[in-house]
């Protein structure tokens, strides 16, 4: 069977699509582009907001309209929280976010049988965690390995915590397994990645902690980088900074998630900090790492964000210089507590994302031009624009003259910016 895959939304749905189609090709089926004639069409879907459901709505029926006679599969976060919504969509196999693997056996089934079959679990049931191939895909410099899912915050605006459900993790043991799996395959950089990486160890009661698992996973692949994925502030404390700068593989990059800089704001969010502590985080890495690239969230234009708040979220995120900022205009996510509070006006909320923006350029101008002089060194990826792509430990994308360093890690003096990305010279 050939079967295509479009997926939407985070990279969880990108690591477990590219871990369905690993199962897939084990089964002796073949995995074409989502362009290309296919026997069945699987949409891996995004509910984040409404605005990601309707994308997956329209994906749905491009597929029927163009390939009517192919089996059309549905499963993802979409699916999981608007089960109703489904029997207008005209598919053939519905499914949620849980047991992937289960869900090939469907595919297959479905395949044979030619009937409508529907398997969606109740996510908040879910106590293990599902053990999945881990990879980046054919060709690809870095990895993807899932440590965990699920999550238990149910801030205002989220729908993650019904669609994925409770906190799993992997087991350690698992985990370094994995990454041993990767480091031979080649990888030269693993990205330790899940719905909330944070809470990794809460549910095996084991005694340890997400800086466990860093330094199991770097004394197991030798001198393969790896990355963390998105952080809660609350994990950065000084043993965690001090215990992570002794792993000298790890990258200097740390998404910290902030969504707002104004405690009365984060206060409706319902997330689990204030500015103060976010704060103390930055300032915590910035002390025991050199240069760190600290990247964020920001969520504008929240319910009852008065142009006060904004402006001291502004200054806030003016005090904590990031890297990179991800700039996202609140919209609505029905079965959502802010979904029922005073909304924001769209003009308003594009009028404060354009500021948000100005503000968040300037600090990226300010963070790449600190980066010429220094040495880094370089995983290369691609060619571009005539140069060869990479990205620097701090995530930091470096074009350099060269040919043929896919995969390559060279030693790269940055030279010079334009602003948006590195240009460097090879030292070696």
């Amino acid at each position: 069977m050939k079967v295509a895959f479009y997926t939407l939304g985070c990279k969880m749905n990108q690591y477990e699509t590219q871990a369905m189609e690993q199962l897939l090709r084990q089964r002796g089926h073949q995995v074409v582009d989502f362009s290309d004639e296919a026997d069945a069409y699987v949409v891996n879907t995004c509910s984040v907001t409404a605005v990601s459901d309707q994308k997956s709505r329209k994906v749905l029926h491009r597929v029927r309209r163009e390939h009517p006679g192919a089996l059309l599969a549905v499963c993802g976060c979409y699916p999981q929280t608007h089960q109703e919504d489904m029997a207008a969509l005209d598919v053939d196999l519905i499914s949620g976010t849980g047991d992937r693997a289960g869900f090939l056996d469907l595919l297959e089934e479905a395949a044979r049988e030619r009937r409508l079959i529907e398997s969606i679990d109740r996510s908040f049931d879910r106590r293990t965690f599902e053990v999945l191939p881990a990879g980046g895909g054919e060709n690809r410099t870095r990895a993807m390995l899932k440590v965990e899912d699920g999550c238990v915050n149910f801030c205002s605006y989220c729908i993650i915590p019904y669609a994925r459900g409770p906190v799993r993790s992997a087991p350690l043991d698992v985990v370094v397994e994995q990454a041993r799996a990767l480091a031979a395959q080649g990888y030269r950089e693993i990205v330790i990645t899940g719905i909330e990486i944070s809470s990794w160890g809460r549910d095996l009661k084991c005694g340890k902690s997400l800086i466990d698992l860093l330094e199991a996973v770097a004394a197991a692949v030798g001198d393969v980088r790896l990355r963390l994925g998105s952080l809660e502030p609350r994990t950065v404390t000084e043993e965690f900074c001090r215990r992570a700068a002794a792993i000298p593989t790890l990258c200097p990059q740390f998404h910290l998630s902030m969504q707002s800089g104004c405690d009365a704001t984060l206060k409706r969010m319902n997330r689990k900090y204030d500015t103060a502590r976010y704060l103390e985080s930055v300032e915590l890495l910035n002390r025991h790492f050199h240069r760190p690239a600290v990247t964020t969230d920001m969520i504008v234009g929240f319910p009852g964000e008065t142009e006060e708040e904004f402006s001291t979220t502004l200054d806030f995120i003016r005090k904590c210089g990031f890297a990179q900022m991800h700039l996202f205009p609140y919209s609505i996510r029905p079965g959502t507590p802010a979904a029922k509070m005073e909304q924001v006006s769209a003009q308003v909320k594009e009028e404060r994302a354009r500021r948000a923006a100005e503000v968040a350029a300037g600090m990226h101008r300010d963070y790449l031009e600190g980066c010429v002089g220094e040495v880094y060194p370089v995983l290369f990826e691609q060619p571009k624009d005539g140069r060869y792509a990479g990205h620097a430990p701090n995530y930091m994308e470096v074009l350099a003259e060269g040919e043929d360093l896919h995969n390559e890690v060279r030693s790269v003096r940055i030279t010079g910016t334009d602003g948006r990305v590195l240009f460097g010279t090879i030292e070696e």
